[in-house]
């Protein structure tokens, strides 16, 4: 079982032992996405305490085995990339629009390292319980209820995106070559019309400008 980091009160700062555990942790968490980012997913502890600069009694200390330590990294990586999607659409109030916006946002994401790390572990990221999945599960639910879209299984609408998710995601990442933005845009639209939006408007909704200022925002966050 991984070990969280010490609670600790707004009001307080941390001491000093407890900045040093949170480094610690931190940096076994960086290191541990580098491997992952290169494939390297049988990596022993020893190389990966090694890397982030810390004893082996150190790694225990924090995680019990490497794939608690593998979870921790992914979900550091999901959590941010939730994070910024719920800042960067706050203030949109279609929950389609808000759907396409996160959807082209991520692919975008694709030629990064950290979307790698989550391709490497295939479905089980992208439809987890944080990161993208439940904003879009969210999104697809909200739209449906407003005749936004045209879905009857909201959950199943879901698997389908996640499912074209992690091939966009593949393809992007073995063809290199492919323009990220202009495939993602329209994966996104063929997903809107798939899901009873009229093939007008969902190429409307898809050709709306991204802010490329937050966009370097959410590479940034997940970068490992």
């Amino acid at each position: 079982m991984t070990e969280e980091p010490t609670p600790v009160s707004d009001d307080r700062p941390l001491n000093r032992l407890e900045r040093r555990k949170k480094r610690t942790r931190a940096a076994l968490i960086a290191a541990a996405q580098e491997f992952m980012a290169a494939g390297k997913l049988n990596v022993p502890i020893q190389d990966i305490s090694q890397a982030a600069d810390v004893g082996v009694g150190s790694f225990y200390n924090h995680f019990e085995t490497k794939e608690d330590l593998f979870e921790a990294a992914i979900n550091e990586i999901l959590d941010a990339h939730g994070a910024l999607l719920d800042a960067l659409t706050e203030s949109i109030d279609d929950p389609a629009e808000k759907f396409a916006f996160s959807f082209r946002l991520t692919g975008r994401m694709f030629p990064q390292p950290a979307s790698r790390i989550v391709l490497n572990h295939g479905l089980a990221p992208i439809t987890a319980d944080r990161g993208l999945a439940p904003r879009a599960k969210r999104d697809i639910a909200a739209a449906a209820a407003a005749g936004r879209l045209h879905v009857a299984d909201p959950k199943l609408a879901m698997a389908v995106t996640a499912g074209v998710l992690l091939g966009l995601g593949e393809l992007l990442q073995a063809e290199p070559e492919r323009d990220a933005a202009q495939n993602t845009d329209r994966v996104a639209e063929d997903l809107l019309r798939m899901f009873g939006m009229s093939a007008d408007e969902a190429h409307q909704l898809c050709c709306k400008p991204l802010d490329f200022d937050t966009l370097g925002q959410l590479q940034a966050a997940v970068q490992p």
